[in-house]
């Protein structure tokens, strides 16, 4: 069987250490791979590449379409980028897997027979990284949830619980208060789930939902989220399941893949043969599944698992009483090796069998029947400060209805998502972050044009009002298209 292509990265800190760590318990479990190295991080972002990638390393990664890499160290200050998000998203890296499993007793944790998959999505939602400030008071940040995107994340949780016999999804939304964005989200989880009928489906508002998954995560299987919740979750996940260092990550694409640990570069812990390789090694067997390396990753994997089972353990996972040996990041390499072809007696055995090609695979997404769109009204946000916190609303509101006209008429002020004009409180706080919403003034719903906008801001332009940006109102095929 030939060697499969796989590029690697050796990233920074611990980076080095844990990867060199990883390669050599692969080698000799049989890994059947070619190895090209890029070199990223810190170095190339000093070097003056603010992308912290240069144009050849895209061109390995689009070549081998696998990605093995180390954490890297993105430096503080400055306009540098996430690499991580970066890949992500130039690459279309739209579902992240975090598999957080318990090893008791020889890990401690408080919940002995936890076995959670957090399935992340992720290349939108607020990781979009679009933000603004345009006011002196406010920072904002756009929150971007697709239906394409929702699609393919929720799809891919279902068929991952189908191929590797998980018997539940579950899905964490917050659309108790964001309605269109994680409504969408949960919209499609809801339209989905029937096609997977011998799969439980069942959802959560994230907040409660975290709650029962750091008290009882026994009742939890695969659970599937928008990309801001996954990220915090899934460490979360991962330490109440032992140790955030245990937990290995893939990002699956259409064409490239990329596994990492989800633990950072440790700056401090580096050159000091300390780190344990665990992340990055178990992120390296979620690649041999993927690359359809069943037989190597089943060989590596219960040989790590013998490892932890015979107490040789690394500093961080050194408990007295659990541990029979403490080792550094090379000796702990070499242990995994000397045990390749034996299997954990007390911890379950891990099995991998070789991926099933879909004769007839479902699309990831769909395209949807276009649906009428109307334009109805536009919310016009100002940058407006009179010195005081409270009690303003009506002045301001004043200044608007001054510029009512040509078939356009206020209908509220709002300030950080509250109603304050007309009838609002004197009570409520504001900052210098006004929403002005305009409808027809022959009733909300009715038509307006691009023309009557554009002539409303010219109007507040000569009311000497400081617009800073406007949102257009659209009802889709006679629903409404946005928020109260």
């Amino acid at each position: 069987m030939s060697n499969v292509p796989i590029t690697v990265a050796h990233g920074d800190g611990i980076g080095p250490e844990i990867m060199e760590a990883t390669l050599h318990i692969l080698k000799e479990a049989g890994a059947r791979i070619d190895i090209e190295t890029i070199e990223i991080g810190e170095k190339v972002y000093l070097s003056g590449n603010a992308a912290g990638i240069a144009p050849e390393s895209w061109e390995s990664l689009r070549r081998t379409k696998v990605f093995l890499k180390a954490p890297i160290t993105t430096p503080q200050g400055g306009g540098y980028s996430s690499l991580n998000v970066a890949v992500r998203k130039t690459l279309g890296l739209y579902a992240n897997v975090r598999p957080c499993v318990s090893y008791h007793p020889f890990v401690q944790t408080k919940h002995p027979v936890m076995d959670v998959v957090i399935v992340r999505e992720n290349e939108e939602d607020t990781y979009a990284g679009i933000e603004y400030r345009q006011t002196g008071q406010v920072e904002e940040c756009l929150k971007l949830i697709s239906r394409p995107g929702s699609e393919k994340i929720v799809r891919y949780a279902f068929e991952y619980a189908k191929k590797f016999n998980r018997k539940k999804v579950t899905c964490f939304i917050k659309d108790n208060i964001m309605k269109r964005t994680d409504g969408l989200f949960h919209r499609v989880f809801d339209e989905i789930a029937p096609e997977y009928p011998g799969i439980e489906a069942d959802h959560w508002i994230v907040d409660i939902g975290s709650a029962k998954l750091a008290d009882t995560p026994e009742n939890f299987d695969v659970i599937v989220m928008p990309n801001l919740y996954g990220d915090v979750l899934s460490d979360v996940a991962a330490q109440i399941a032992g140790s955030v260092g245990l937990a290995g990550s893939s990002n699956i694409g259409e064409q490239v893949a990329m596994f990492e640990a989800i633990h950072g570069s440790a700056p401090r812990r580096a050159g000091q043969n300390l780190a344990n390789p665990s992340g990055l090694f178990l992120g390296s067997i979620l690649m041999l599944v993927h690359i359809n390396q069943p037989d190597v990753a089943e060989l590596a994997h219960n040989a790590w698992l013998r490892t932890i089972e015979d107490g040789i353990h690394t500093y961080d996972m050194f408990k007295d009483g659990i541990s029979k040996e403490k080792v550094g990041t090379r000796e702990f390499a070499q242990a995994v090796v000397d045990r390749i072809g034996q299997k954990p007696e007390t911890l379950k055995p891990v099995t991998y069998s070789a991926n099933v090609v879909d004769t007839d695979p479902k699309p990831i997404y769909s395209t949807p029947e276009p649906q009428k769109k109307d334009l109805v009204g536009v919310d016009v946000f100002l940058d407006w400060w009179k010195g005081s916190f409270y009690g303003v609303a009506n002045e301001l509101g004043g200044l608007v209805e001054g510029v009512n006209g040509d078939g356009l008429v206020l209908q509220s002020i709002a300030n950080r998502g509250v109603k304050v004009y007309p009838g609002g409180f004197s009570d409520t706080f504001t900052v210098d972050h006004w929403r002005c919403r305009f409808t027809a003034e022959n009733g909300e719903g009715s038509a307006v044009t691009h023309e009557q906008i554009i002539s409303l801001l010219g109007r507040f332009n000569d009311a000497g009002l400081d617009v800073i940006k406007t949102e257009n109102l659209y009802n889709f095929d006679g629903a409404k298209g946005y928020s109260a």
